[in-house]
């Protein structure tokens, strides 16, 4: 009776969409806490005598931590299964917070929030996330990409604000031991209770069809060299032309993004925009993003996720001129189209990176060979933001730098058309009976 009801024909409700709801909330967490490190940092500015430069470096530390933890995170989720990984990050990140309550000195500071705050944070971030909805989901995998990564806005928008609320009430020190109790109560029975790696432990199939609906393997024997998700091993992937295509893309993508998203601000009160009201615009930029997650998810399951990605990446590149075109003429209105278009565009980015690299590398490695994809993503966001900042001491101003990000991004698109997600998912649908 017991193994009738695990069976997918018995199961009305497929278990992948509730870990779709823990990776929202898990990665609300991962990026809400990023992003809260701008409020901590302006509170830890005016009790200590720091350089703004040497605070805003813990930042790059936790950036850095990210970058180089990513493929060892993906890989021991491949090894050991997600619980086994998740969990103690967990534990991690909470004890991290709590400590950051202690700092006293900017080395404690760059030690606990830059390096056991951000090995902590890995592990509940977007490369953890794509290692278990790649095995979840198939025909559905860009929508449940998109409204996993929708976490993202969500948490910038609750956590960042409530943060500065905590700090305004009590101070930064019980701001940071609130956080890591919430990460605690929040974050670990969520993980810990209803998690699952694959959904044959819950006696399903992917995308919650039938044992007979699932695909049927037939391919040739060349294909069957290159193709069977549990064939790839490090070397083959590093072998495979569509590997650094799929490195490639998202790299250029988030250098163009990370030059407007750490600049924005900044460049509209140059303008002479009010501090508040080019808050509000970002603020904007964030809503309209996490919003069209889910959308171009959704979108990219339908009509592909090369022309998805082109379609969003030129929305962004429509933002990005916006601010080209405000700073020429002066007028206001491409405030407008500036959080509108880029917002939108900004949203094309998780989704896809996701779905393109399960598309391509589902199988035994597939948290490694995306660990990897992130570690780029990582590097890719540090230099958008340096080299931005050095394009304007150099200029004395954003227009080289807001060009730049039009040009990489649009390069960006040449080489998801190189990854080719379309012709794996071509020969899997042709798999179906």
């Amino acid at each position: 009776m017991n193994a009738a009801k695990r069976t997918p024909e018995a199961s009305r409700f497929y278990y992948g969409w509730i870990i779709v709801a823990v990776a929202l909330i898990s990665m609300a967490f991962w990026l809400g806490i990023r992003a809260s490190f701008s409020v901590y940092y302006v509170a830890l500015l005016e009790d200590y005598a720091w350089s703004r430069s040497g605070s805003a470096g813990v930042q790059s530390i936790a950036l850095l931590t990210y970058t180089l933890l990513a493929p060892l995170v993906g890989g021991l989720i491949d090894r050991f299964g997600p619980r086994r990984v998740i969990i103690p990050g967990i534990l991690v990140l909470s004890l991290g917070l709590v400590l950051c309550s202690t700092i006293d000195t900017l080395g404690q500071f760059y030690l606990l929030y830059g390096m056991v705050t951000g090995a902590g944070i890995t592990c509940i971030g977007i490369v953890t996330y794509s290692s278990i909805l790649a095995h979840w989901f198939e025909k559905k995998r860009g929508l449940a990409s998109g409204i996993a990564v929708s976490g993202m806005g969500i948490g910038t928008f609750v956590l960042v604000p409530l943060s500065q609320s905590f700090i305004s009430m009590w101070g930064w020190r019980t701001a940071f031991i609130i956080t890591g109790a919430l990460v605690l109560i929040i974050l670990l029975p969520a993980n810990a209770i209803f998690l699952r790696h694959k959904p044959e432990e819950t006696g399903q199939y992917v995308d919650g069809s039938k044992r007979s609906e699932t695909p049927r393997r037939s391919f040739s024997q060349k294909e069957n060299r290159h193709e069977i998700e549990t064939d790839w091993t490090l070397k083959k992937a590093f072998q495979a032309g569509r590997f650094w295509a799929l490195i490639a893309f998202p790299f250029l993508s988030i250098t163009g993004i990370y030059i407007v998203l750490v600049h924005n601000v900044k460049f509209l009160v140059d303008q002479g925009i009010e501090k508040m009201t080019a808050a509000l615009v970002f603020a904007m930029v964030g809503v309209i993003s996490s919003m069209f997650r889910i959308f171009w998810g959704w979108l990219s399951d339908r009509i592909g996720r090369e022309t998805t990605f082109t379609m969003g990446i030129l929305c962004a590149c429509l933002g990005v001129g916006s601010l080209l075109l405000l700073e020429s003429s002066g007028s206001r209105l491409f405030t407008y189209s500036f959080f509108i278009f880029f917002g939108v565009g900004w949203g094309v980015t998780a989704p896809m990176y996701m779905s393109v690299s399960a598309d391509l590398f589902k199988g035994r490695i597939f948290g490694l060979i995306y660990g990897f994809l992130e570690a780029g993503v990582g590097l890719a966001g540090a230099l958008g933001a340096w080299a931005a900042g050095f394009i304007f001491d150099k200029t004395h101003s954003y227009g080289g730098a807001f060009a730049l990000a039009i040009v990489v991004m649009l390069m960006s698109i040449v080489f998801v058309w190189l990854a080719a997600p379309r012709k794996t998912n071509r020969r899997i649908g042709s798999m179906s009976p």
